[in-house]
């Protein structure tokens, strides 16, 4: 499977890729997770570095959206706000890092994600 090419590209550029999607959701709603999600389902059989990068993703994002959801709850007491601040910094810098690892063919895996699949 060494020649394998998901999408044409080379498998550590389409990892990176996988990582940097989650910014579609700055452009497009639900991008950040819908992007992802069609990465990983289309080649997850054919690789499983694939399958690894996108189950670490999937696991940031659903945690991400429950963290939201708490922040949601916590702006009435003025708490989510800063909250909703952290939150964005982290997916900022854990997607980038994330991207950095992947293209290097590395597995890193987002730190305060809820594990919903196991890598």
């Amino acid at each position: 499977m060494e020649d394998f090419k998901p999408w044409g590209l080379e498998l550590k550029v389409y990892l990176m890729l996988m990582h940097l999607s989650q910014f579609a959701g700055y452009i497009i709603p639900l991008g950040g997770l819908i992007v992802p999600i069609i990465m990983w389902a289309t080649n997850k059989d054919q690789s499983e570095e694939i399958d690894q990068h996108g189950k670490v993703i999937l696991n940031w994002v659903f945690s991400l959206l429950i963290y939201f959801a708490v922040c949601f709850v916590l702006t009435f007491v003025l708490i989510g706000v800063f909250g909703y601040i952290i939150l964005g910094i982290c997916a900022i810098i854990f997607t980038v890092i994330g991207a950095i690892k992947a293209n290097d063919r590395v597995l890193w895996e987002y730190p305060l994600s809820i594990k919903f699949f196991k890598v």
